[in-house]
């Protein structure tokens, strides 16, 4: 191992080229007596009995191409919901067959008159009016609401109750409130029924 390096390769290079054989070979004459080969064994196919589950179901009998009146009745459905719930509702609800026409209330506010007094410490503001049902049946009476607008366009809203009250055909109601005066004074003031 620790000897002398040589050089082999080329000893081994240097061989007779004559004694190299690429490959050998050998035809053999073909003999008609010679047995034929039996043929290939292919297995037995195995029993399907339980097996019927997984075969394909026999094709059903052709039919229209047009689907049958379950088939409409569902896709009319789903269209219409889809209607309603995309807006529909609102569209058909403002339609005028939907509509009926609500009765107008016969109660009516008149004879509403304001003024300030001054003659106190404090001004106050004086608003007075009556309610009327011009109806032929008896109406509930809601409460008022007395809104005072000031000079700087602030509205004050003021709520006069008038605890359900009902008032028959041809009945009127009258009402008076003292009010503040607003530090800014008082520009307008008007009397409708709260909501």
């Amino acid at each position: 191992m620790t000897g002398t390096a040589t050089n082999a390769a080329p000893e081994r290079a240097i061989f007779d080229a004559a004694n190299i054989v690429d490959a050998d070979y050998v035809v053999l004459p073909r003999l008609a007596s010679a047995p034929a080969a039996p043929p290939p064994q292919i297995p037995p196919t195995p029993s399907i009995e339980g097996m019927g589950m997984l075969r394909k179901p026999d094709a059903p009998p052709l039919r229209s191409s047009r689907g049958g009146p379950m088939f409409w009745i569902a896709g009319i459905g789903i269209a219409l919901v889809s209607f309603w719930v995309s807006g529909g509702h609102a569209l058909v609800r403002q339609s005028p067959f939907w509509t009926t026409a609500a009765p107008a209330s016969a109660l009516t506010i008149s004879g509403v008159t304001s003024r300030i007094d001054a003659s106190g410490l404090k001004p106050v503001l004086f608003v007075d009016g009556e309610a009327a049902n011009d109806g032929m049946r008896s109406e509930t009476l809601p409460p008022l609401e007395i809104r005072v607008t000031d000079n700087n366009s602030n509205i004050i809203r003021y709520r006069l109750g008038t605890s359900n009250r009902s008032l028959g055909p041809g009945e009127r109601f009258g009402f008076s409130s003292r009010l503040d005066v607003p530090k800014d004074g008082v520009r307008t003031v008007s009397v409708i029924f709260a909501g």
